[in-house]
This record gives structure tokens, sequence and C-alpha cells, in this order.
């Protein structure tokens, strides 16, 4: 398996399984993953937070890590990367203003490039009009967003377990997904883990 270049866009509030896990599990299989954030530079960090599950309406949300940046975002150059991961929490709200993070996931869709998105991330690709058509799934509150954004919402079981696959599409609706999201991601980047 040939290693491939990821990056993870990621902000403050980034919620904090669904930055960590999936970034130690590429790098376990070998691959290469920089992460970045708007108007931070490499050392830099953002602060996460753990979202829980508790009987609430809503999650709950507790304190998590600094997660650092590994790279600045202006010198990321989208065609140096064979995939994208975008994780959920509440960076994604405004992460979806700026301009250049738009342009940039709507350069992994126009190239058909393996992307995968959890949780609150799917706001991003809302804003950047690259669901029309597409299958996906993501923290149930956000189904109104999909669907008005033209993609096709797939149900998701009470265990927030599911993980959907739509070509290049990799989508899972909360950091509980992460044995299926990450097994349907591997797959789609054409990774093998031997035995």
């Amino acid at each position: 398996m040939a290693a491939k270049n990821i990056l993870m866009l990621v902000g403050d509030y980034v919620e904090d399984y669904e930055a960590m896990v999936p970034l130690q599990i590429l790098q376990t299989v070998g691959h290469e993953v920089d992460t970045v954030c708007p108007d931070k530079a490499a050392g830099d960090k953002v602060r996460t937070a753990v979202h829980d599950f508790e009987g609430d309406q809503t999650y709950s949300e507790k304190p998590g890590h600094n997660f650092h940046i590994t790279k600045a975002f202006e010198h990321v150059e989208p065609a140096d990367y064979d995939a994208l991961v975008i994780p959920g929490g509440r960076s994604p709200e405004y992460l979806r203003l700026d301009h250049r993070v738009i342009s940039l996931v709507k350069h992994f869709m126009e190239q058909n490039k393996p992307i995968a998105a959890i949780c609150h991330g799917q706001q991003i690709l809302v804003a950047a009009g690259v669901l029309e058509g597409r299958e996906c799934t993501a923290y149930p509150a956000l189904k109104p967003d999909v669907e008005r954004a033209g993609g096709i919402w797939c149900e998701v079981n009470d265990t927030f377990s599911n993980a959907f696959v739509d070509g290049n599409l990799v989508t899972a609706p909360a950091w509980p997904a992460h044995p299926e999201w990450m097994a349907a991601f591997l797959q789609v980047l054409g990774s093998r883990i031997e035995p």
C-alpha cells in the first residue's frame, strides 16, 4: 500500500475524538496527515471539546485536549493531497464562512478525491454546495441542512454506529461510528491492513 497524503481541517472546539482518533488511525496504517486551521501556523494549537451522549436532548460538551497544527493553512496546496478529513464539533459552523475553506473542499470533490466527514463536519459540505444528489449522513440535527442542500439523507440507527459511502464521500453521524467510518474511509483510500 502506498502512503497517502491526507489533509485534516480543524478549528477551535473541533470535537476531540473526531480529530484525535482518525489522525492516529491514519498514521497507524502509514499515511501522512497534515492538520490545518485557517489563520494558524505549524506548531500552533486548537482547543478541542468532548461531546458525549448522556441522555439529554442533545449532546453535552466538556473541555478536551490541545490539538497540534502541523502546517500553516496558507501553505496548503490542495493538489498535494490525496484525501480530506473533516471532523465535527463546533468548528465547522464558523470554518464554513471562510471562502478558502470552501474552495479547498470544492477542489477535493471536483477531483473526486476521498473525503471523510463526520458529525457537524457536513456543515462545511453543505456550505460548499457539494452534496447535490449525494447520499450521506451527519449528526441527526443536520438532516434539514443536508436535504436543503440537495443531499440524500441516510438514516442512522440509535447507536450512532453507521457510516455511509457514496463514491469518494464517506460520512458518519458521530464519534461512536469511528470503527465503521474509518474502515470505510481506509477502503476508499485503497489501504489494506494485513493480519
